[in-house]
């Protein structure tokens, strides 16, 4: 059976005989909340656009042979065994934007993109809705708006207008549904025309749900609840469901239950473990939830890697931790070593205030899933929660950050030398620019704390990811009899690879650096690193222990 890889049409992935997670519960639950307006906020790649597009076809009004296409999509789903929704299958008009492409360096680009979004649900509307237009104003207004010359106002005003429309021509108010909302006022946010956007959104979102009789149902899903800068302002029947609340709590992402079934499928039981460590790590609601995107890319090529990490631009998230303040700083530190840290969380992310306070900082990263929260306790109606980095692929991001400040901070034709030396044996050219960056560079973080050789072993691994065209750059997995601190593997074996042992003085031994030193190589040679890299075709094998008191380091080849 085929993945669905990056496909996001519920009846595509269907007709095409796709494996498919049944998330079709979703529907019962959409319609059944108390709110008529329903926002769910969820990290990115969660599932979000294929969930909507599902209730899309499931609501959407058709009838004849549209109708029997469409029951098809559903047979050998849970909704199927659901007779209470036999009246809402197939009944409403359905207005379908989503949001996810709609960025741009500048307000008009971004204005002529969701322009065309609701042109074309006008021009998809058309012949139905043409029918019951009832005056010239109105006829005016919608020639307008479908012809692409309206002003801002009409086109903040056109959602409404068309689910006037639609109700009037089918006796039946229609239902809304809006994907990603939030994308736009990101990209408005980081080039500069987050304003103009957020008063554009605030007058169709307000246009489309306030008070709006003409309506049904309205799903709006996204990454944050932009609460502060009013866009939902006046919304007195919005119901918000975040990765905080149990209602849809296993409807985006994949729970373990849901990750078993899939491997065991694929014929990859026996690599759930693994899976777990690289993929697991976020609870929504009380339900532990896998990232998706991940799964399915683990389960088509059978590797694990950061498959999540690189799906978009992580700027944002980079900039506001290296331009952060002390504190912030100084809670990053305690995430490189596997600790949590304490921090409020606000559901409401004011884009404006987000340098100037580290709750935003982490309520972004912790709904935008970079964070997890592994305890919660409510003060004086403030939520506070224990923050941790949630599992190995997001670990990469932040080794990624610290990759590229590392290389700003250490001039980068020293890095490319220390880097040389390194994967061509010159051990001595390794270790004089090794010491100097730690002199210059590794400061920025407290070597003197619990796990020292955490936080060195960061930076270090920050510091090889430049290596990663040429080479495979991993750490703490398993190999022979244990698991090796610091792996380079070049892609062509002819190469030289390298395998690291890192000890701290500081945090483990009172002694000189020999006894370190010794220890370190030992581990390599005992736990058979080597003997199952030489196995693999690797023949030139760098042995190598790195020692360091937090102000120099002792880099030693073993034989």
């Amino acid at each position: 059976m085929k993945l669905p890889i990056g496909l996001s049409d519920f009846r595509e992935l269907r007709q095409g005989e796709y494996y498919f997670v049944d998330k079709s519960p979703l529907i019962p639950e959409i319609i059944n909340a108390g709110a008529k307006t329903v926002l769910i906020p969820r990290p990115r790649r969660f599932g979000k656009t294929l969930n909507l597009s599902m209730v899309r076809y499931f609501l959407e009004y058709c009838e004849g042979e549209e109708r029997e296409e469409r029951e098809k999509l559903f047979h050998g789903l849970a909704i199927k065994g659901m007779d209470e929704l036999n009246d809402h299958f197939g009944r409403y008009p359905v207005i379908f934007l989503t949001l996810k492409d709609l960025k741009g360096n500048k307000f008009e680009d971004f204005f002529v993109k969701i322009t065309w979004l609701i042109i074309e649900e006008f021009e998809r509307h058309c012949l139905k809705v043409e029918e019951v237009i009832s005056n010239r104003q109105e006829q005016k207004v919608f020639e307008r708006i479908r012809e692409g010359e309206a002003d801002e106002n009409l086109y903040e005003g056109s959602l409404r207008l068309l689910s006037s429309l639609l109700s009037r021509a089918y006796g039946v108010n229609p239902v809304i549904l809006i994907d990603e909302y939030d994308t736009p006022v990101h990209s408005a946010y980081v080039n500069g025309y987050y304003k103009e956007t957020i008063a554009f959104m605030r007058g169709l979102l307000s246009g489309a749900f306030k008070d709006n009789p003409s309506l049904f149902k309205a799903v709006i899903t996204g990454i944050l609840r932009v609460a502060k800068e009013s866009i939902f302002s006046g919304l007195n029947n919005l119901g918000v469901y975040t990765i905080l609340d149990e209602k849809f709590s296993d409807c985006f992402g994949f729970t373990t239950e849901e990750v078993k079934e899939i491997l065991s499928v694929y014929d990859l039981d026996n690599r759930f473990t693994e899976v777990n460590r690289w993929y697991n790590g976020y609870d929504f609601g009380g339900t532990v939830i896998f990232n998706p995107w991940s799964i399915i890319n683990f389960t088509d090529r059978r590797v694990t890697k950061h498959y999540w990490a690189n799906t978009s631009s992580n700027d944002l998230v980079r900039e506001l931790i290296r331009e952060g303040s002390d504190r912030l700083r100084e809670d990053m530190e305690k995430l490189l070593r596997n600790e949590a840290f304490e921090s409020e969380i606000d559901e409401n992310i004011a884009f404006q205030n987000l340098k100037n306070s580290e709750k935003n900082v982490y309520s972004l990263l912790f709904f935008s899933g970079y964070l997890k929260c592994v305890e919660q306790r409510i003060e004086e109606d403030t939520l506070i929660c224990k923050l941790m980095i949630p599992n190995g692929e997001v670990r990469y991001v932040y080794r990624d950050i610290i990759s590229a400040w590392v290389e700003e901070s250490f001039e980068s034709r020293k890095l490319k030398a220390m880097l040389k030396g390194l994967t061509e044996g010159n051990i001595d050219l390794f270790s004089r620019l090794l010491n100097e960056f730690v002199i210059t560079t590794l400061s920025f973080f407290d070597t003197k704390g619990k796990n020292p050789e955490a936080v060195y072993q960061a930076f270090i691994l920050g510091a090889l990811l430049n290596l990663s065209k040429d080479y495979n750059v991993s750490s703490n997995r398993e190999l022979g009899y244990g698991r090796y601190d610091v792996l380079v593997l070049p892609k062509e074996k002819e190469r030289l690879a390298v395998v690291m042992e890192l000890k701290s003085i500081t945090g483990f031994y009172e002694e000189a650096p020999e006894k370190a030193i010794e220890d370190a190589l030992l581990q390599i040679e005992s736990r058979g690193y080597t003997k199952e890299l030489k196995a693999k075709g690797y023949e030139k094998i760098l042995k190598l222990a790195v020692v360091s008191d937090g102000k120099k380091v002792w880099v030693v080849e073993g034989e």
